[in-house]
């Protein structure tokens, strides 16, 4: 089964940097591929990308060797069934908040015994190998967003659950969770509390993952210790860079 470039970053001590796709486009999602970046993960719950559209972009990212991961919509056996049929090689679901939640995510994920997924690798046979149902359950990475007051209280059942890989930090929902004000991720009780996640992880050898809006951000939280670092979005990157060039034109 072809590797996992996630697990082989982790073994090297080493952080894995994603890009992320909003933008429901299999060229797009093709140039973002051939930038660099270690994973590129596909955005089905806040971006704009359907099913149909999810095939061309895995499709699309597989002419590099970027690893391809999905943020799944919600905690719903039959999406994240599909985006690993499809060939995902990482599940991002949003909004696990207790055990329950997190024990479901990793049984959704998994073939027996360690789980409940229906065999059928459409797609991800041909992108992984012949062999993919053998090597897929030690393949495949979990990760359960921590983003609500709710699911920190529950932190320590949620990283004990069996075949979970990571969590993986919503800064802008966990800071509105606990009454701050969206998009301020510099807020210091929101740092706490991020820093108290990576450390519960930590403590049980769970991985953590976080999203950025920007290079120093994104380098903070590598040093702080994060090993999964999402860096903005394609929508956001495209924005930024046609204002760059709209202002540099205009001041000629």
């Amino acid at each position: 089964m072809r590797p996992n470039r996630v697990q082989e970053l982790w073994k090297n001590n080493k952080a894995a940097i994603s890009g992320w796709l909003h933008i429901p486009n299999g060229f797009s999602a093709e140039v973002m591929a051939h930038q660099g970046w270690d994973v590129l993960t596909i955005d089905m719950q806040h971006g704009l990308v359907s099913d149909s559209e999810l095939v061309h972009m895995l499709t699309a990212i597989s002419t590099t060797e970027v690893t391809p991961f999905v943020r799944v919509p919600w905690l719903e056996p039959g999406i994240i069934m599909k985006v690993l049929d499809c060939g995902s090689y990482g599940v991002i679901c949003p909004m696990i908040n207790t055990r329950e939640d997190a024990e479901r995510l990793v049984s959704f994920c998994r073939y027996s015994p360690q789980g409940s997924r229906s065999i059928g690798p459409t797609r991800a046979s041909l992108y992984a190998g012949q062999d993919y149902a053998k090597h897929a359950n030690k393949t495949i990475l979990v990760f359960a967003m921590i983003e609500t007051q709710k699911s920190m209280d529950n932190l320590d059942e949620i990283v004990s659950v069996e075949g979970l890989d990571a969590v993986f930090v919503g800064p802008s929902d966990l800071g509105l969770s606990l009454g701050y004000v969206p998009g301020n991720h510099e807020e210091p009780g929101l740092l706490k509390a991020i820093e108290s996640i990576l450390k519960t992880a930590k403590s049980r050898s769970i991985r953590a993952g976080i999203f950025t809006f920007t290079p120093k951000y994104a380098r903070q939280m590598i040093e702080l210790g994060f090993d999964f670092v999402v860096l903005s979005s394609d929508a956001r990157l495209l924005a930024a860079q046609a204002k760059i060039f709209l202002s540099e034109l205009h001041m000629e």
